[in-house]
């Protein structure tokens, strides 16, 4: 970003917008909380600047085998024609029913934008459980455009903290690049539950799930003891 960027303080005094009935002191902590809003839009921006000037990551060299809906694929294959590449480990291993309902939460959103995602870069859903239990809950739940894919040895879920020890499952982005013939990994989701604040449930920034971000919009807030479900009957 520019260095000689107008003081948030400055561009919340310029702002024009005013609502009906507003008191001087409303608009008078809206003005300093616009400010902070201006500010935390130009921290997104630095973050997103210092991600994309992140060093080669680790080569990809593990024996990764999936299964999608048109058959057996390598890592390399999830690519397609673009040079980026968006792997999402979803928590639905084997020893579950059903999925995670924060997965699922995040999930139904991300298929909404799957087919302008697609334009820019390539997008794939891993889980754990066999491809045959994951195609009847993308029909269940009326998925169209994401690309789900079993990972069939668990390597991949494995190096790419989709799984735990145990076996159970934790939730992971990553970010692969294609260049020059050679697959790298550039970035992941490194969040986990040690990098919490007291209160708070354990999350990436910026937050990926526009569900939270309508929530923190209201005076209510996000109640840290609720989650989603998986339907509402």
């Amino acid at each position: 970003m520019p260095d000689s960027l107008v003081p948030a303080a400055e561009l919340a005094q310029r702002g024009p917008v005013r609502f009906p009935n507003e008191s001087p002191e409303y608009r008078a902590a809206r003005t300093a909380l616009l400010a902070e809003e201006i500010e935390l839009r130009r921290h997104v921006e630095r973050v997103a600047a210092m991600r994309r000037t992140l060093p080669p990551g680790g080569s990809v060299i593990g024996d990764y085998k999936f299964e999608g809906e048109k058959g057996p694929a390598t890592l390399a294959e999830l690519f397609g024609d673009k040079e980026s590449l968006a792997v999402y480990s979803y928590m639905f291993g084997p020893q579950r029913e059903r999925p995670c309902p924060m997965c699922t939460n995040l999930l139904g959103a991300v298929e909404g934008n799957a087919n302008d995602i697609g334009q820019r870069m390539a997008l794939a859903v891993v889980a754990r459980s066999p491809l045959e239990k994951l195609l009847a809950w993308k029909k269940e739940r009326g998925w169209k455009d994401l690309g789900l894919y079993s990972d069939l040895n668990d390597n991949y879920s494995r190096d790419y903290h989709g799984g735990l020890p145990d076996g159970s499952d934790i939730p992971a982005l990553n970010i692969f690049t294609r260049r020059d013939g050679t697959i790298r990994h550039f970035w992941g989701s490194e969040m986990t539950g040690d990098a919490a604040d007291p209160g708070q449930d354990p999350r990436g920034a910026p937050e990926l799930a526009p569900l939270w971000n309508f929530l923190d919009m209201t005076p209510e807030g996000r109640d840290p003891h609720w989650y989603p479900k998986l339907d509402y009957k």
